[in-house]
């Protein structure tokens, strides 16, 4: 213990002296180490007596007010970091309360505010709950006490604060302009070849995607009363299903996309891009509100044509006068057919066809009149040859419809609450409601701001046949004209081609590069007796060439949806091509042109010898077998030996 003791106090000096000469050389910042200082003072061996005590209580206690003397300093060094820090949080979150106090901005977003920030945002956000703090809302004093971070102040009485989870996200990398069914098509596509992708869906429309198709048929046919609330209907087949492609809780909410580890696919609701700014790679909401996007998808579809007489005949007129088009304009026409005594429809084409038999129905048990008008001689005259089309309109006749021909309208007028249609032949029609489906107009209001170029044949964003306006920027569905490679520039306005080309268009902007080469078809229904499937291009200026056979009871939509399970045909119909189409063997009748009873058949429409249309009358789930007919683009000797492909003459 001693001998402990004697070098103990010999080497204490020793330790310290060493520590002192550090402190010098840290203080002496111009020190080299040429001029350490030579003399370091040594320790003296001792033979005093044992014990020392004194020292090295002094030395103890020199140690632990250092110690003590260093936890000072760094307790004041960290309060006064957080106290800065807490300073930074506070101007920051009061930025918000000067711009809403020099602009108060209307709501940005449909979805009701989350109930906290995310944990992912870069600066903390005030809760909705915090308490209110007794300060005034300026940045605290340096001796304040600091609160936790994720609180904040009141803010001052009268100030609007939009919470920062009602914010639009400033960028995203993957931007579709357009709430419709390309838009759906394209998030999908989108998020199966990159799963984390983040996708922002835009839409001017209130509603979530849907698709339009049951707006005129299914939904008018519903025994439901809260059809127009539930937007339930049942197919054909008798199941049912919602127009909707997905329920609310498959999309995120905007505000959490940032920071949405996963992903995911959020809708920005009742909010239209007024501008796009290519060069910037960005957009302006209407209210003013701007996005920055990596990709983006133009889907912005079309808007329904109206008459220009009718547009010219004042508000009286335009408040008595429906555009089919979305969800709103169903809800009110159902609500105005249930409460007026006649409707007429202008126009000869799907959407009028379709309404005048889905009311036509109706009439039968409510008295209501249904018209239909439209230049052409026949029923969807500007399609089907006129012989079919002659068939079609008896057809709608039967459906309780009063069908006017070769009806060209000469003015519009509204006389005691009735409008009167008087036709250029001198025919007048009275009645208490117009619906106009006289075509779509491709929604090209972004074309002058973005510099993109439209078409002057066909209308709509022209795109090469990658469906790219720009190196970034593609667009789908009916806005967009696209270089088909086998029928050359076409635009189409059908379901089934809003389906194909946004999830092709999805699957370019995550790097495919595919040419779009699938023809698309489309389909109508007169009622569930009566449909047809189309592809490629029918137009009834062209030759065609018919092929029918005596319909059986599994010929109609009914019998279709009921085998395919689905009443949105063209989701039965696979794109793969028929490789190897297996013939009827039953001997084929002579080819057909005119007759009584169309049951059912194939319409081919030719451009130089060459089949560039088919329409399947009443004969369904063979689309890949005239997919490839188009395809292949060969001449044909017999057009009775390749209707065999499509086994008509079976039972």
């Amino acid at each position: 213990m001693l001998k402990c003791r004697t070098v103990w106090k010999k080497l204490a000096p020793l330790a310290r002296a060493s520590s002192n000469v550090c402190r010098q050389n840290v203080r002496r910042t111009g020190l080299t180490n040429g001029r350490i200082p030579a003399h370091v003072p040594a320790a003296h061996m001792s033979t005093g007596p044992a014990g020392g005590g004194r020292e090295n209580q002094l030395y103890i206690l020199l140690v632990g007010a250092t110690f003590l003397g260093g936890g000072v300093y760094a307790y004041r060094t960290v309060k006064g970091d957080q106290q800065r820090y807490q300073e930074r949080i506070d101007e920051i979150s009061s930025r918000p309360h000067r711009v809403a106090t020099q602009v108060p901005a209307a709501p940005i977003l449909s979805e009701p505010p989350a109930a906290e920030a995310t944990e992912k945002e870069t600066v903390p956000e005030p809760e909705p709950e915090a308490a209110p703090s007794p300060e005034e809302p300026s940045p605290p004093a340096p001796d304040t006490e600091v609160v936790a971070p994720s609180e904040t102040t009141e803010p001052p009485p009268g100030v609007d604060i939009v919470p920062a989870s009602l914010k639009v996200p400033s960028h995203t990398p993957y931007l579709l302009i357009g709430g419709g069914t390309a838009s759906f098509a394209a998030a999908r596509s989108i998020r199966a070849r990159d799963p984390g992708a983040k996708v922002l869906i835009v839409t001017d429309e209130p509603d979530l995607p849907y698709m339009r198709p049951p707006l005129s048929k299914e939904l008018w046919f519903s025994d439901d009363p809260t059809v127009t609330e539930t937007l339930r209907f049942k197919q054909w087949n008798g199941k049912e299903r919602s127009i909707y492609f997905q329920p609310a809780s498959f999309y995120i909410p905007p505000e959490e996309l940032e920071s949405a580890e996963n992903g995911g696919v959020a809708v920005l609701t009742g909010r239209k891009v007024v501008h796009m700014d290519v060069r910037g790679n960005k957009v302006k909401l209407d209210n003013d509100t701007e996005i920055s996007y990596d990709k983006c998808l133009i889907a912005t579809g079309g808007m329904p044509r109206n008459l220009q007489v009718i547009e010219r005949a004042g508000e009286e007129v335009m408040e008595k006068t429906t555009l089919f088009r979305k969800i709103e304009d169903f809800k009110s026409l159902d609500k105005v057919s249930r409460n007026i005594n006649s409707i007429t429809i202008i126009g000869g084409g799907f959407l009028g066809s379709e309404l005048a038999c889905a009311l036509g129905r109706r009439s039968n048990e409510s008295g209501l009149e249904v018209i239909q008008m439209y230049p052409e001689k026949g029923n969807m005259g500007k399609v089907l040859p006129e012989y079919l089309s002659n068939w079609t309109t008896e057809k709608v006749k039967s459906e309780g419809v009063k069908v006017i021909s070769e009806a060209l309208v000469k003015s519009v007028t509204c006389k005691d609450d009735k409008l009167e249609i008087q036709l250029k032949d001198g025919r007048l029609v009275k009645t208490d409601h117009i619906v106009a489906a006289v075509g779509l107009e491709p929604n090209v209001d972004l074309a002058k701001s973005a510099g993109l170029e439209v078409d002057s044949d066909f209308g709509g964003f022209r795109v090469n046949a990658e469906l790219q306006a720009r190196s970034n920027i593609w667009v789908a569905g009916d806005a967009a004209c696209f270089y088909d490679i086998r029928l050359g520039r076409r635009r189409v306005e059908h379901h089934d081609h809003a389906v194909v080309s946004g999830r092709l268009a999805g699957e370019n902007m995550t790097g495919a590069n595919k040419p779009y080469w699938h023809q698309s078809m489309f389909w109508s229904d007169l009622g569930p007796d009566v449909g047809y499937e189309a592809i490629g291009i029918v137009d009834s200026s062209l030759p065609t060439v018919g092929v029918f056979a005596k319909a059986t009871a599994k010929d109609t939509p009914k019998a279709a949806t009921e085998k395919s399970g689905t009443g949105i045909r063209s989701e039965s119909e696979t794109e793969d091509t028929a490789t190897s189409p297996v013939a009827s063997s039953t001997p084929a009748p002579a080819m057909v042109q005119h007759k009584d009873d169309y049951g059912k058949g194939v319409i081919f429409y030719l451009r130089d010898k060459v089949v560039v249309g088919i329409i399947l009358w009443n004969v369904f789930n063979r689309m890949p077998i005239a997919r490839k007919i188009i395809k292949d683009g060969e001449e044909h000797a017999d057009l009775n030996e390749v209707a065999k492909l499509f086994n008509i003459h079976e039972d």
